[in-house]
C-alpha cells in the first residue's frame, strides 16, 4: 500500500499522509478516523472524486487506473499511519 500511495496520492496528500499546506488535506487526521470515513469513503474518493467538505483545498479529482485491490491497500496503509498516530 505504501508504494501505490506514494506513486498516486503522496504528490498531493504528501509523504506519511502529512498533507500539504494549500494543496490536500493530511489523511493522517481524527478526520478520517475510521467512525467518521471508513474505507468505502477512501474507495469513493479514489475512483470517484470527492467534492471538498471538510477543507478549503477544493474537489479531488478521481484518480485514474486504480483498482479496487490498490485503493483496498493504499487505504491499510493510510490505516495504519493513522494507528501509529492514535488514530483509531
Amino acid at each position: 500500500g505504501e508504494a501505490l500511495f506514494n506513486a498516486n496520492c503522496a504528490s498531493c496528500h504528501g509523504t506519511n499522509a502529512a498533507g500539504q499546506d494549500g494543496v490536500a488535506p493530511p489523511l493522517v487526521h481524527i478526520i478520517y478516523e475510521p467512525n467518521h470515513h471508513g474505507d468505502a469513503a477512501f474507495h469513493m474518493a479514489a475512483q470517484r472524486g470527492v467534492r471538498a467538505h471538510h477543507w478549503k483545498f477544493g474537489n479531488m479529482p478521481k484518480i485514474e487506473g486504480l483498482t479496487q485491490g490498490d485503493v483496498k491497500m493504499m487505504a491499510a496503509y493510510v490505516r495504519e499511519l493513522q494507528r501509529a498516530n492514535g488514530i483509531n
